[in-house]
């Protein structure tokens, strides 16, 4: 047992976002999304993806030095619509301090997740709750916990 770690971050989702590096991408899928298309596949059934990436967001930096670091899913026939899901979702990153979420066409965030690091893919049975996230850096002056001063 870990102190001061989300209990959604497993072994598999840490043991993934620690082995990333910068400019890697790690997408968060609802249970609909062909989570198979993926280079590593881990599981979480139990949990929602606005959930997970709340969790998600409280260990991982932004990459500040690309546009967009935050991807979503665009609705089918509608690029412009806003589901309750992104909505949620765009919140929760603008309270971490990422950028809200820019939306891709379909079949161009299948291909985003494909060469992702990492697919986590949650319970959740809804449609356009994929997010694709890009790892950023700590920059030097930046303290940690645990750093010595």
């Amino acid at each position: 047992m870990l102190i001061g770690l989300d209990p959604l971050l497993t072994a598999d989702l840490l043991h993934a976002l620690a082995a990333m590096g910068h400019g890697d991408r790690i997408v968060l899928v609802d249970a609909n999304y062909p989570g198979t298309r993926g280079q590593r596949l881990i599981r979480l059934p139990g949990a929602d993806t606005p959930r997970v990436l709340q969790a998600i967001l409280s260990v991982l930096p932004c990459d500040t030095f690309v546009d967009d670091p935050a991807r979503i899913m665009q609705v089918v026939g509608d690029p412009t619509a806003v589901p309750d899901v992104v909505a949620r979702m765009s919140a929760i990153l603008v309270a971490a301090g990422w950028p809200a979420a820019v939306g891709v066409e379909r079949h161009a965030f299948y291909a985003e997740a494909e060469s992702a690091y990492a697919i986590v893919q949650t319970g959740e049975r809804r449609f356009y709750g994929n997010v694709a996230l890009t790892k950023g850096v700590i920059a030097p002056d930046v303290a940690m916990p645990g750093d010595n001063a």
